[in-house]
């Protein structure tokens, strides 16, 4: 180990027991990536030299201190967890403790083979093998590009597709996690193989945010035909040249970061994608800049609303004891979606075989067509219910998510005079 990195460890180590998580990460980020975070202001913003394009790239699904105070700290914060042989460390205070992955990379930091990287500060990135296919089935890595940058994505082609016209889903995945990692634990491929849907997996880059998170809060990634959304249509249209998806029904859902971008596509394009499923996510226009993401995870946002327009068919996932996106902003993505339109609501309850309870409300408009649904998933944290633990962020023990928004997805279809060319 260099003596540049030592140094660099030792004053992040420090910056974290003083609660400083933020200027922490910038030290470790910058040792990483070559540069000097000390170009920039030395405040909590002080990454912001290394931002491409005036992106902040700091990372999204962190869970907000106590009322008490204290730091913001990753999702797997651990407050039995310090670092060792540490003089002076108080244990006994949250805010004075090593988060469980920061300690982990501090560790592990110079040992030969450690894959760590810096976005293991907010959850582990699995290196993960593609699951075996199905006789015919294909999972492609494609990309596309247009003013807005380039992403690559990957899509799910089931063995039944032999030229029909099939719905399509597009799946945006969480920061930190990859297209294999949140195929694996929605385990939306293996119900596309079952139903006979195309699903497209729209991959983020470090480049754009260092923990892979869709820019949800960006004011400049939430209209139509901007940044981040234009590159989603973008693949979403390649698709619908490329492949036989049945007209009007296109699909958008997500997780987290990803929830939100979904939320904001669905907003955004209203005749691309027939409905939308936002899972633990946040409503369009809930943030406008970091400081307003932060508050907006930690107590719900201010949630952009356009003129008279109808209600946008979405289906809502969240855990009450979410810590990390508070559990006011499904209420809110509901909210939205549906337009303050008149809608009759009914409400059950029940229990996932797995033990996890929940209750639904569904929204519907006069024929009896469900517009809304928001399940509230009682106990559940910030994780895909019903998910594969071989993804992650995944709590196998709920109602299965990717089935129930499939369900809802089927229920809705675009006229065809509104579907895009």
């Amino acid at each position: 180990m260099n003596a540049k990195l030592k140094s660099d460890m030792l004053e992040a180590t420090r910056l974290t027991r003083e609660g400083r998580l933020a200027e922490a990460m910038a030290i470790l980020q910058g040792g990483l990536s070559g540069t000097n975070p000390s170009a920039s202001s030395g405040s909590t913003g002080g990454d912001a030299g290394r931002q491409p394009l005036g992106r902040a790239t700091r990372i999204i699904d962190m869970v907000p201190p106590s009322s008490g105070g204290g730091a913001w700290t990753p999702p797997n914060f651990n407050p039995s967890h310090s670092v060792p042989d540490t003089p002076g460390f108080d244990g006994a205070s949250a805010q004075h403790q090593v988060p469980e992955a920061l300690r982990d990379f501090l560790n592990r930091m110079g040992q030969p083979g450690s894959a760590l990287g810096v976005d293991g500060l907010a959850g582990p990135i699995r290196a993960r093998a593609p699951a075996p296919l199905p006789e015919g089935a294909r999972f492609e890595e494609r990309t596309f590009a247009n003013p807005a940058g380039s992403r690559s994505y990957k899509l799910y082609v089931p063995s039944g597709y032999t030229g029909q016209p099939v719905p399509l889903v597009v799946m945006l995945h969480g920061c930190t996690q990859s297209p294999d990692d949140f195929a694996a634990g929605t385990r939306m491929n293996e119900l596309a193989e079952e139903q006979t849907f195309l699903v497209a997996y729209p991959a983020q880059t470090q480049a754009a945010n260092v923990s892979r998170c869709w820019n949800w809060f960006n004011a400049a990634d939430q209209r139509r035909d901007r940044g981040e959304p234009s590159l989603i249509a973008g693949m979403t249209r390649q698709i619908m040249n490329d492949f036989s998806v049945a007209p009007g029904r296109v699909y958008v859902a997500g997780l987290s970061a990803g929830g939100a971008a979904a939320a904001i596509m669905g907003s955004a394009y209203p005749d691309l994608y027939a409905a939308v499923g936002v899972h633990s996510g946040l409503a369009c226009g809930a943030a406008r800049d970091m400081p307003s993401a932060f508050a907006a995870m930690r107590q719900g946002g201010a949630p952009y609303h356009e003129g008279d327009r109808l209600p946008v068919p979405t289906i809502v996932f969240h855990g009450d004891r979410d810590t990390t996106v508070h559990p006011v902003n499904g209420d809110q993505v509901i909210a939205q979606s549906g337009a303050g339109a008149k809608l009759r609501t009914t409400v059950s309850r029940g229990q996932a075989p797995g033990g996890i309870g929940y209750t639904r409300t569904v929204a519907s408009d006069d024929s009896g067509q469900a517009m809304l649904e928001h399940w509230v998933l009682h106990g559940a944290g910030h994780a895909w219910s019903g998910g594969s633990p071989s993804g992650s962020y995944t709590e196998p023990r709920g109602p299965d998510a990717s089935r129930e928004m499939m369900r809802f997805f089927l229920e809705h279809a675009r006229p065809a005079a509104a579907s895009p060319a």
